[in-house]
């Protein structure tokens, strides 16, 4: 079975709490909980690993090199200044999927620009509690597209 990484960055363990008007009422933990069901339904595992420090992701991307098909990504905050970040998805040689509840391009000008973009396989944003759900069957088409 092959593992998916499903990476969520700064501030989103308080999902549900932090500004329901923008990234809605769903907990971070209902998001990985329906992820992890779609990964399984096709076959994969899901590992989940939330932090509110740039290194511990940047480990846990070094980590899943050669281990993991797949990274899914909501980097927070990083998404716009984390160049290490983005050096470290850089080396991941599978999928990866940077991923937004929000549409970062509909909101303040310093959002609108995503240092993580250039090296990720594509984006899924601004679909609400959805986009956990979407990044994980996106990975999962584009590994099957890769065979």
């Amino acid at each position: 079975m092959g593992v998916i990484l499903l990476l969520s960055g700064p501030n989103l363990n308080l999902l549900g709490e932090r500004e329901p008007e923008i990234y809605g009422r769903v907990t971070l933990d209902e998001l990985v909980r329906e992820a992890a069901e779609v990964a399984e339904a096709h076959g994969y595992a899901l590992e989940h690993h939330q932090s509110n420090h740039e290194g511990e992701l940047v480990d846990a991307v070094q980590a899943a090199r050669g281990r993991c098909a797949a990274v899914v990504i909501n980097p927070g905050a990083l998404t716009h200044y984390s160049f290490a970040l983005a050096d470290a998805l850089a080396t991941f040689e599978g999928v990866k999927i940077e991923l937004h509840l929000s549409n970062p391009s509909a909101r303040e000008a310093w959002r609108r620009t995503s240092v993580v973009a250039p090296v990720v396989t594509g984006t899924v944003a601004g679909l609400g509690s959805h986009g956990y759900r979407l990044g994980i069957e996106a990975a999962v088409a584009l590994l099957e597209d890769r065979g």
